[in-house]
């Protein structure tokens, strides 16, 4: 598994209309692409201008396959429908190299 990790800053009183149309518009669109397995949204209380994006993918073959004219396509509708300023500010990968045991 595959973790991409992306931090964005974006104004305190922008930022549940940003989660909001990132997952509308984003997860919607990450959602049919084969190897995508989850996304999760995460918030810290004492920053409240930055919002943490974590995107579980099978493999990095599946998460490089989707098309760049697709994330194009989509990175351009999140433009003009948030229509706010924002900025990514950190963007990593992370392997899942041990996955917790499930008890018997």
């Amino acid at each position: 598994m595959v973790i991409e990790y992306l931090k964005f800053r974006v104004s305190p009183e922008l930022r549940e209309t940003f989660i909001q149309k990132d997952a509308e518009i984003w997860t919607s669109m990450l959602a049919s692409c084969p190897g995508f397995i989850s996304k999760e949204v995460w918030i810290e209380p004492e920053t409240p201008a930055e919002v943490i994006l974590i995107i579980r993918w099978t493999s990095r073959q599946q998460w490089e396959a989707v098309p760049q004219e697709q994330l194009d396509k989509t990175h351009k509708r999140f433009e003009q429908e948030f229509n706010h300023d924002y900025q990514m500010i950190q963007a990593s990968e992370y392997q899942v190299r041990k996955f917790p045991q499930t008890p018997s």
